[in-house]
Formats: C-alpha cells, sequence, structure tokens
C-alpha cells in the first residue's frame, strides 16, 4: 500500500485533515491539499540530503503539522520514521541515535540545543518545510508491501531500557480494525488524541486512524492544563477524545466536569482505568470512557465496543478476529490474527511463535479482560497473589488522593507486603500524627474498597510518582529494598 497516495492524496484538496493550535494561542485549520504541499517539499529536502528508501529518519518536533508533514514525507519516500518525544532528553535522545543511526533528523528549532547535546552524526533539517531547494526533484510516493518497514517506536522503558519496535507497513493499514471498533469517528468528525509526538499512541491515533476514516484531526502544541483542555474541548466541538488514563483522572480530579456539547466518544488506552475515574467522567459529562489495550510491539488488541455501557475496571473484548488466550493469567496473542503486529526489535531476530505479553489479566464469562498488572508487578504476599491496579483504583476512589502507585516491599514474615505511594489531591500533611492517621484511614479505606489482606500495609506520601516521558508511572524506581514499617 501507499499511505500517502491512498489517504493523503486520495483525499478531496479542500477537505479539513488537522486543526492546529498553537503555543502562542494561534489557530489554523489545514486541508488535505496543503499536506500533501508540504510532506513533498521535505520529502524534497530529504532526498537532496541523500536519504533514500528504507532509510531511518529521526523527527524531533512539537505536536504540530510540521511533524505530521515529516512523517508523511517519510511514507512517500519509503523510509522508515522514528518520533521521537520532546521530552526526551540528551541521554534519550543519544540512546536512539546509537540504536536506530538514523540517516537524517528533522527538528524543530527550540529542540536544537537537546539535540546538539546528544551529538547526532547526520544531516539536520530545522524548521521543517522552509528549508527546500525548488529545483529539488519530489521523489515519487512508493509503494509498500505489509512487511516493509516504515516505523520505529520505542518502548517506554518502564522495567529497563527502552528497546526499538520495528513496524512495517502492516500497522498503518492495520489501524482500520482499531479505528473502527474503538476509536470509531465518523466522516466529518474533529478527534483529538492528545498524545504528544513520539509515543506509540500518537502515531496511530493522532491522525492516522483519524484519516482512515474520514475524520479530522487536532493537534494541541501545548502542555496539559486540565482547565484550558475542558476550554478547548467546547471551543472546538471535538466529537472523539482519545487521552492517557492519568489526564482523565487528573480533570476528575481538578476541573469540575460538565456535559461537553459536541463530544460523542471518549476512549483511554496507556494504563488501566480506574473505575472512579470512570464513574466522574459518566456521571459528570454521560459520557463512558472505553478502554482498550495494547503494547507497543502489538498494537491494539482490545477495546471497549462502541454502543455498549463500560465496565468498570475492564479493558474491553479482544478486537474482532484478534486471538487472545489467558495462560496461568497471562495474557497471549497469536501474532497471525494481529494486523498491527510488529516486525521485530531493531538488530534482532524477528519473533516467533506466540506473543507472550508478560501482563496479568483476568477473563470473566462474558470475555471480557480485566487488567491486574505486569507480570513482574504482581505482589505475592503471604501466600496471596495481589495485582496493584485494584489497589491503586481503590486508593484514588479516596477524596484526599490524586494518584496513586503500588509496588511489592520486602517482608521477613510474609516475603512481600503492599507499598502505596500516594499523592494527595492538596499535598501530603506535615510528619507526625497527622500523616499516620491519614495514613491509617487510607488503610482502612482500601480494606473496605478490596479485601483486607489487600491493604497496604506500607503507605508512603510523594509530590509526585516517577513516570517515563510518556506519563506512565515507572514501578521500578518505587520499590524499596528497605522499607520503613507502615502505620496501622
Amino acid at each position: 500500500m501507499s499511505f500517502f497516495s491512498e489517504v493523503v492524496q486520495g483525499a478531496a484538496p479542500g477537505r479539513r485533515a488537522l486543526v492546529e493550535l498553537g503555543r502562542d494561542g494561534s489557530r489554523r485549520e489545514w486541508t488535505f491539499g496543503e499536506l500533501e504541499r508540504h510532506s513533498t517539499r521535505v520529502a524534497q529536502a530529504l532526498s537532496a540530503r541523500g536519504v533514500r528508501r528504507a532509510d531511518v529518519v529521526m523527527t524531533l518536533i512539537g505536536t504540530r503539522p510540521q511533524w505530521a508533514c515529516a512523517m508523511l514525507a517519510c511514507f512517500r519516500m519509503g523510509a522508515i520514521v522514528l518520533p521521537c518525544s520532546e521530552q526526551l532528553r540528551a541521554k534519550d535522545l543519544r540512546l536512539r541515535l546509537d540504536v536506530a543511526q538514523p540517516a537524517a533528523i528533522v527538528a524543530d528549532e527550540r529542540n536544537r540545543r537537546e539535540l546538539e547535546a546528544a551529538g547526532p552524526q547526520c544531516p539536520v533539517l530545522y524548521r521543517p518545510g522552509e528549508e527546500v531547494d525548488p529545483t529539488a526533484p519530489a521523489p515519487p510516493p512508493v509503494e509498500l508491501t505489509p512487511e516493509d518497514p516504515c516505523l520505529i517506536t520505542f518502548t517506554s522503558g518502564t522495567a529497563g531500557e527502552p528497546k526499538a519496535v520495528l513496524h512495517g507497513a502492516r500497522y498503518l493499514a492495520g489501524q482500520r480494525l482499531q479505528a473502527e471498533h474503538w476509536l470509531a469517528p465518523s466522516p466529518g468528525d474533529l478527534v483529538w488524541c492528545t498524545a504528544a509526538s513520539g509515543w506509540s499512541k500518537s502515531a496511530r491515533n493522532s491522525f492516522i486512524a483519524a484519516w482512515l476514516r474520514g475524520a479530522a484531526a487536532l493537534l494541541h502544541d501545548g502542555r496539559f492544563d486540565p482547565a484550558e483542555r475542558l476550554e478547548l474541548l467546547e471551543r472546538e466541538r471535538v466529537n472523539v477524545l482519545c487521552m492517557a488514563p492519568t489526564e482523565y483522572r487528573v480533570m476528575a480530579k481538578r476541573v469540575t466536569l460538565r456535559p461537553l456539547g459536541a463530544l460523542r466518544t471518549a476512549v483511554a488506552a496507556g494504563e488501566a482505568l480506574n473505575p472512579e475515574v470512570l464513574h466522574a467522567w459518566r456521571e459528570a459529562t454521560g459520557l463512558d470512557v472505553r478502554d482498550g489495550y495494547g503494547q507497543t510491539e502489538t498494537g491494539q488488541l482490545t477495546a471497549m465496543p462502541p454502543g455498549r455501557p463500560a465496565r468498570p475496571g475492564s479493558m474491553g473484548l479482544p478486537l474482532p478476529g484478534v486471538r487472545l488466550d489467558v495462560e496461568e493469567g497471562e495474557l497471549v496473542a497469536q501474532p497471525a490474527t494481529v494486523p498491527t503486529f510488529f516486525l521485530g526489535y531493531l538488530g534482532e531476530p524477528p519473533p516467533r511463535g506466540r506473543w507472550h505479553t508478560g501482563d496479568r489479566v483476568q477473563r470473566d464469562g462474558d470475555g471480557y479482560l480485566y487488567f491486574e498488572g505486569r507480570g513482574d508487578d504482581v505482589i505475592i504476599s503471604a501466600g496471596y497473589r495481589i495485582g496493584p491496579f485494584e489497589v491503586e483504583s481503590a486508593l484514588v476512589s479516596h477524596p484526599a488522593v490524586a494518584e496513586a502507585a503500588v509496588v511489592a516491599a520486602p517482608d521477613e514474615e510474609r516475603g512481600s507486603v503492599v507499598r502505596a505511594v500516594v499523592v494527595l489531591r492538596q499535598g501530603p500533611p506535615e510528619r507526625g500524627s497527622a500523616r499516620r492517621e491519614l495514613a491509617h484511614e487510607l488503610q482502612e479505606h482500601v480494606k473496605r474498597e478490596t479485601a483486607p489482606y489487600k491493604y497496604p500495609r506500607v503507605v508512603d506520601f510523594a509530590d509526585e510518582l516517577p513516570k517515563t516521558p510518556s506519563g506512565k508511572v515507572r514501578r521500578a524506581a518505587l520499590r524499596d529494598p528497605d522499607p520503613r514499617p507502615g502505620p496501622g
């Protein structure tokens, strides 16, 4: 297929493709005809710098149309695009440069200092779309087989160094499955996927899935502000919203939610969605937040289907045609049934056989799946298996709690105990009796919300949780080899 030819050139040139909201408050609408012209100019510039089919091109651009144009230029040329988040620091960028060995980089001027600190040894094109020799020939759109490589995304690195995941062109066409059965925009809709450029979800849902369904996409080049996000949803009349569970959770805690007019669909992916957050959004907006699950390597695997009431705590059903088994509590996928399954890790042999996700899940009698935690995150205490997600959900249902993460802490008698690290809405109390009383209150709250054996015997308070640049909690950074005795 040629995503560029079929989706961009195949659209009516005057049809709306993107709505751009700049950091300076500016607003601009882009048509498919404009995207075609601008992405062709980027392809000309890359070609003039020696980039050829199957070369790697790294991008370091904010969530802006210039990022989409750079991606489209690579799809047009058959180059392999490696989008990177602006949140990455020089060390992170150096890792990606060493692993991917890009032939060229397309970057924002505002990222020059960090990129230069990483020391790239390849041509860098700044101010993408402007520095173009008008006499340079435009490379023709190439046809890619499903197995031809086209995209590299790095895993989040929650449990170790990030790994380079290589996707084939089938990853682009394969987005039709989740776009139809989860994201579910209609032609002419406006879709806002808030994931920053460079992450797995942004690579597929910021514009690819929307365009495959005839919808337009909103790109907001700004930091997350709960009140501003609510205002933009209303002002731009967004129809489909895709956010991380953390963003839904923070908005529910820090702003007063209300019905959002044009908003018809809200979906979440990236981490498990706490039932408390689902209830808050349903009560205030009248909408269910429909959860979904996937991995960087697999693309999306499950979805809470459109038109059905969301089940609190569930990540939904397998997408149509996708074969998922639960073996000894672990989710296992059949790669041949997953249209967005990866080609392999860069520089390593392709995966063989069934794909073991490493994630612990439960399946109910109707086939709905419930996430418990990563295999190495499940806590075994005095013979009980405790999934951190259930305890975290109980904690965030307490009105004082903004965020919580649960990990195992070693214990001489029980082997391990549950340790909770809690971020409060109003900041932690002063050390002393107030802190001990609140910790005890949270422990009793978890006992009431779950089973008594699951309560956190260690409760610590923090100003924030350690997270990856993509916003996922780094539980490995929270594991304490010498925990303090917990109150209560």
